[in-house]
């Protein structure tokens, strides 16, 4: 598949700002029945990385259907032991750093 630039975004930030950390699996299918992929995981620790973009131009995960699937997919997830973290461009922008620090420390 081929990587959004938010999908680059985030993998340029992990890699330099937590280089010696697991490098994180892209697009993952989670779920044994449903196609549902998470952006990033990390299969040792069931840590996974969403990442939202188009949230300030009614992109699909701000929408309905969209919002409504997001919260199908995630809810799935957690009941599977999964830990989910939601990133929007704007908080990857804002704060690359902190957004790597706050999934390094769930792992």
């Amino acid at each position: 598949m081929t990587q959004s630039n938010l999908e680059r975004s985030f993998l340029t930030w992990w890699r330099r700002f937590a280089p010696d950390a697991p490098e994180p699996v892209a697009e993952h299918r989670f779920h044994p029945v449903r196609r549902w992929r998470f952006d990033f995981a990390f299969l040792d620790s069931l840590v996974a990385v969403e990442l939202d973009g188009g949230t300030w131009s009614r992109g699909r995960h701000t929408r309905g259907a969209g919002y409504r699937g997001d919260c199908e997919k995630l809810n799935a997830a957690v009941s599977m032991g999964w830990r989910v973290f939601r990133v929007t461009a704007g908080m990857l922008k804002a704060n690359p750093a902190g957004v790597v620090e706050m999934v390094e420390e769930a792992l």
